[in-house]
């Protein structure tokens, strides 16, 4: 009896010299969102080894202690359409992109920067130099068609779309996340639903996903979200609407809906289809969107000989008013002229423009707006920018009650605090997207719960991209977090300071790993490499 008393007294005494069990990273007294949609919680979290190890009242200590008190602490918010491939390799810190609550981005709307056959080698560079976030991206089956085609307009034969195939199929088993296309740009314009479903099938083969910049975003939306629906009815595999909106005015307030009914409809019977977007009534890309896709053919060097050709440029301004086949009149999107604002001329002697219409910039020099607008891609020295103004408010408010929206800011990280990003576009979605979402849309417009505009930047777009263990709090998920005071949080870029951070956002991890301190970078890489389902380790 006294031997087990003092074994039992000893044991006691022994437990008690125990350290408890020391935690990397616990986060105390926030008002916990699980991701999913449920009411916040008030809860401790408890992260190990870059995964979530408990959540609830947690006496042990970690070795960085975070006082949410006050404030919601959230899974990392993840971008579904992000432009940051090219800039990640030689900038990994994404400030950008994590002072919005950005922890996940998922890229490659234009495809990987490098071929196929380099995915790999590019893939092990981003892990080897560091990343501060979480990155995957798409291939483009333009990468398979120009190898191919070139520039040319015309259909591939059975051999070359077999050769199409293989490279998509290369992509895939290097870690590609699914095909992307672009389809009002040239070369991608030049495919055909057709095409597009064939090459899909060696995506489909390894599960990935199919996404797309769709055909025509005007009056032609529901025409080309029913081609996104077939191409991955037919092919087999899930298809994403990228960036959805309704850019012509007489269809605000019908269009969307019209889009609302042929995705659930399509959805009814199996098809797995959903759409992403940005809360901005203006989009950005390059000027050259304005002429015709057929000028395009044989590449940069024939559109130029094209564009100084009076007759062929003469033809190219009718078409701005008769419509031209295969190709999306975003002049007539924006609402003319004055709708499209030069942003970036790409030409220092053409820099005293910026930030004028074209409209404006026709008058200033007394020539035709479409002459203004092509002399200026002609000038430039690399890709010339502008910001369409072609989107409703409404519609937006709209497109976000959709339960299978999710959000992507169709943005990269900058290479260069103070600089646009790699698409030389200078758009406050670069800075604000993500934000935007919850100051505008739950705090000022009450659009959406904070539940659910949190689920549609976590669990929805990281169920949707099979992303296992991410977009959700939960013991053994991965410990992605964003922790924002509510009352703090506002996106302050604007179209004329495109570059302002947001306020409220205080603290951003990454796999366990606090990257963002009280709103500043901690110079931490801790980002992983997302590989698709086709990926052979």
């Amino acid at each position: 009896m006294t031997r087990g008393i003092l074994a039992v007294a000893l044991v006691a005494t022994l437990g008690a010299r125990l350290p408890a069990q020391e935690y990397d990273v616990v986060i105390r007294n926030g008002r916990v969102l699980d991701g999913a949609g449920n009411p916040w919680i008030l809860a401790d979290v408890a992260i190990k080894d870059g995964r979530f190890a408990r959540i609830g009242k947690i006496d042990a200590k970690g070795r960085t202690e975070i006082d949410a008190r006050g404030k919601y602490v959230s899974p990392g918010w993840i971008d579904m359409m992000d432009q940051s491939g090219s800039v990640l390799p030689r900038n990994g810190l994404a400030e950008n992109k994590l002072r919005q609550g950005v922890t996940t981005a998922i890229g490659g709307e234009g495809g990987t920067p490098v071929p196929a056959s380099q995915i790999a080698d590019y893939f092990k560079r981003l892990e080897t130099q560091g990343i501060s976030i979480n990155f995957g991206t798409y291939f483009s089956e333009t990468q398979t068609r120009v190898p191919v085609l070139g520039m040319s307009a015309r259909a591939p034969n059975a051999a070359e779309l077999d050769r199409m195939r293989a490279i998509m199929d290369t992509a895939m088993r290097a870690g590609a996340m699914g095909m992307t296309t672009a389809l009002i740009y040239p070369p991608s314009s030049y495919a055909t639903t057709d095409e597009l479903v064939e090459v899909a099938r060696a995506a489909a083969k390894y599960g990935g996903v199919y996404a797309s910049h769709i055909r025509g975003e005007g009056k032609e939306v529901v025409q080309s979200v029913r081609e996104l629906i077939e191409i991955s009815e037919r092919a087999g595999l899930p298809g994403e609407v990228f960036h959805l909106k309704v850019a012509h005015k007489p269809g605000w307030g019908v269009l969307m809906d019209s889009v609302r009914q042929l995705v659930d409809a399509a959805r009814a019977r199996g098809v797995d289809v959903a759409a992403d977007m940005y809360v901005y009534t203006a989009g950005g890309t390059g000027l050259e969107a304005t002429i015709p896709s057929w000028a395009f053919e044989g590449g940069d060097d024939s559109l130029k000989a094209r564009l100084a050709n009076p007759a062929t440029r003469a033809r190219l301004k009718r078409e701005l008013g008769t419509g031209s086949p295969g190709w999306w009149n975003i002049v007539e999107a924006a609402g003319g002229w004055d709708g499209v604002v030069l942003v970036n001329a790409r030409n220092p002697d053409n820099a005293k423009y910026e930030n004028q219409t074209i409209a404006q910039i026709a008058r200033e020099t007394g020539k035709d707006p479409a002459d203004a607008a092509w002399d200026l891609v002609a000038q430039g020295r690399g890709r010339v920018m502008a910001i369409y103004h072609m989107m409703g408010e409404a519609d937006i408010e709209t497109a976000l009650r959709f339960p299978w929206t999710s959000i992507g800011s169709d943005a990269g990280a900058v290479l260069q605090l103070g600089t646009p990003d790699a698409t030389g576009l200078p758009h406050p979605r670069s800075f604000g997207n993500a934000t935007r979402v919850i100051a505008r849309y739950v705090k000022e417009r009450h659009v959406l719960t904070l539940e659910d505009a949190v689920r549609k930047m976590t669990s929805w777009p990281a169920t949707r991209m099979r992303l296992a263990d991410r977009g959700v709090i939960r013991q053994g998920a991965w410990a992605d977090v964003t922790i924002f005071d509510l009352d703090q949080l506002q996106d302050r870029a604007t179209y004329e300071k495109p570059m302002e951070f947001p306020t409220g956002i205080e603290w951003v991890l990454v796999n366990g790993v606090v990257v963002i301190d009280h709103g500043r970078h901690t110079g931490a890489k801790p980002g992983k490499v997302l590989r698709g389902p086709g990926a052979v380790n």
